[in-house]
């Protein structure tokens, strides 16, 4: 998503704000190509990242331009940060941490770490 660049929250977001769309659908999906050229986009209006201990579902969706890319991230590691950084300097967009509004940035990545130790402590124990 595209945000002002003093952002750091969706709380800090003004309520009249409209962002920029990403681009054309065929413009998005040929910037995570080269961003992520191992990303499947078979699916025109998704697409999967994979890592040795992560995936990354990409829901671009079907409108036309297209406004914001969802990430669906299931997995552990912080490795994955770096492919999802990667998107957003291709797109010229944000990171937005769904669970608690804040951005995540090279330098912020709390959220993430946040969430991986909330699962585990949940699921318990791995088998």
């Amino acid at each position: 998503m595209r945000l002002p660049a003093d952002v750091t929250s969706v709380h800090e977001i003004p309520a009249d704000y409209t962002p920029d769309p990403l681009g054309r659908r065929d413009d998005v999906r040929t910037a995570v190509t080269q961003a992520c050229p191992e990303a499947d986009l078979s699916d025109p209006a998704r697409g999967e990242l994979s890592g040795p201990t992560w995936s990354v579902e990409l829901n671009i969706g079907s409108e036309d331009p297209v406004d914001s890319i969802m990430l669906h991230i299931r997995g552990s590691g912080g490795d994955v940060l770096t492919d999802v950084f990667r998107l957003a300097k291709a797109l010229r967009c944000k990171v937005l941490d769904c669970a608690n509004g804040d951005l995540i940035t090279p330098g912020h990545t709390s959220g993430w770490e946040e969430f991986q130790e909330y699962r585990d402590r949940a699921l318990g124990p791995s088998q």
